[in-house]
């Protein structure tokens, strides 16, 4: 027998396994599912009178305890609720879309962010600092659609991030 070759393969075998686990892990093991009764369904925006919470239909949200930029969220608004979600709410600049697992089918970073470029959909603030130096985003349809994600904040960039 050749150890060399038994060792090339051992190699070979461990890197694969390693990586199916570090995959494994970033699509599918830290992430849950988030109730769409519970706490975390609940979704607000932020005008200059504070936050104003929004009636949903069809909430679908992930969420993890290892990042705070692991929350996706979709659902929809009542169409008669956008205008005023649209006049009132707090625009939010530089908003970028986080990728989410592929199994998370509603959520589709790309395009949202190419929506926000072009027009189609205008990003507001949800929440301020939901966590430390991080805020809620959502990306808001005219005809009612919204998508959230959670996005690291530079109000306090002397003190760097996360600190």
């Amino acid at each position: 027998m050749n150890w060399g070759k038994v060792a090339a393969v051992a190699l070979l075998g461990s890197t694969v396994a390693a990586g199916a686990g570090m995959w494994y892990a970033q699509e599918y093991l830290y992430y849950d599912p988030i109730d769409p009764n519970g706490p975390d369904a609940a979704i607000a925006v932020t005008t200059p009178a504070g936050e104003r919470p929004l009636t949903l239909t069809g909430f679908e949200g992930i969420d993890a305890d290892s990042s705070p930029l692991r929350w996706r969220a979709c659902a929809t608004v009542d169409q008669a609720a956008v205008e005023g979600l649209m006049a009132g709410a707090t625009p939010f600049d530089g908003a970028t879309p986080l990728n989410a697992p592929r199994w998370f089918a509603c959520f589709d970073a790309a395009r949202i962010g190419g929506d926000l470029e072009s027009g189609a959909a205008r990003a507001v603030l949800s929440v301020s600092d939901i966590r430390p130096d991080v805020d809620r985003v959502l990306a808001v349809y005219p005809d009612g659609r919204v998508y959230g994600w959670h996005q690291y904040n530079d109000k306090t960039p002397e003190r760097g991030v996360m600190d």
